[in-house]
């Protein structure tokens, strides 16, 4: 049994699969996954888990070069946007949130939280630790 680092089965297997540039989607509850995309469902209750605490563990055990996030979140969602400046500065790109659904098609995985507030969403590129 695993004692430390991510504990959740599904996703300690998605992680160590990705190479440079492949991507991880941390979704609310609302986001459409693609048909093909490997949708990890952590939600359990509205708000359970939340969109930060999922971020984090991830984060944690994954090495991000780059964020995506729709910009509608930006007017929308200040407290989400607040939190990923603040988890990954310098690192958050803006796109529409039409073109942020495109790109979830091109994910490794989406992890679907128990979030449920507007664009509260963002897409991980992984990059390297050399």
């Amino acid at each position: 049994m695993k004692k430390t680092g991510m504990l959740n089965s599904a996703i300690s297997k998605v992680l160590p699969d990705l190479g440079h540039t492949d991507r991880v989607v941390i979704a609310d509850i609302g986001l459409p996954v693609q048909t093909g995309v490997t949708k990890i469902d952590l939600a359990i209750t509205v708000g359970n888990p939340s969109f930060e605490t999922v971020v984090k563990a991830v984060h944690d055990d994954m090495v991000v070069e780059k964020v995506f996030a729709a910009k509608e979140i930006i007017v929308e969602n200040a407290k989400q946007r607040n939190f990923l400046k603040k988890e990954f500065p310098d690192m958050v790109s803006y796109v529409s949130h039409e073109e942020f659904k495109k790109m979830v098609g091109q994910a490794k995985a989406v992890i679907r939280t128990g979030e449920a507030t507007a664009y509260s969403n963002c897409i991980l590129q992984a990059g390297v630790f050399f």
